[in-house]
């Protein structure tokens, strides 16, 4: 595989104080549309998902969102997407969407963009999957994250190779590429 089909874009419900989060979002959105390349995401119509979404679909992109039965009579959840899938829980919602993708981005966002990119992490550290993640590191939002990370490292904690885990940039299409560079061959799903 020398390409990405779909990603993953974790991104947070809500727009942040800086306006550079949702103009990141839009420009991500377009940029994987522009790029032929689908999005999986959570299925919300506000804040970063809602821009990440109607910018992919105004472009022409494909967009797939996937929520969890218990959240789909909120109205909060996009009306106008390519595919909507409903799954049982948020376990079964979080294996769907890496089963749907070939890449991982994390938009900036909170404690549910952090649970699902340290899923993610963690699943590609124990063999589950094999998916490239990415950090869209919008003003330096995920730097907080990246020093947890090298803390642990040096408490011992975690492996010095976890540094190579993700590719972190600022611009849509240098992060895309980056993926692209450290996609496995074979399948991205380890059985």
């Amino acid at each position: 595989m020398d390409c990405l089909r779909r990603v993953v874009v974790y991104c947070g419900s809500r727009e942040g104080v800086d306006p550079a989060y949702r103009m990141a979002a839009t420009a991500l959105g377009g940029t994987l549309a522009r790029r032929r390349i689908g999005v999986v995401y959570g299925g919300g119509s506000t804040g970063l998902m809602g821009a990440l979404a109607d910018a992919a679909l105004a472009a022409g992109g494909e967009v797939v969102g996937v929520i969890p039965e218990f959240m789909g009579g909120r109205r909060s959840i996009h009306r106008g997407l390519t595919h909507l899938r409903v799954s049982r829980s948020m376990h079964e919602r979080k294996a769907t969407m890496l089963d749907l993708a070939d890449g991982v981005i994390a938009l900036p966002g909170g404690i549910g963009t952090l649970d699902e990119l340290v899923e993610a992490l963690t699943w590609t550290q124990l063999g589950l999957h094999r998916i490239p993640c990415g950090l869209f590191d919008v003003n330096g939002f995920w730097q907080p994250f990246v020093d947890v990370l090298e803390h642990c490292i040096q408490e011992g904690f975690l492996d010095a190779a976890r540094r190579d885990a993700f590719v972190r940039a600022s611009d849509p299409d240098v992060l895309i590429d980056a993926l692209t560079q450290v996609l496995p061959p074979g399948p991205s799903v380890v059985a």
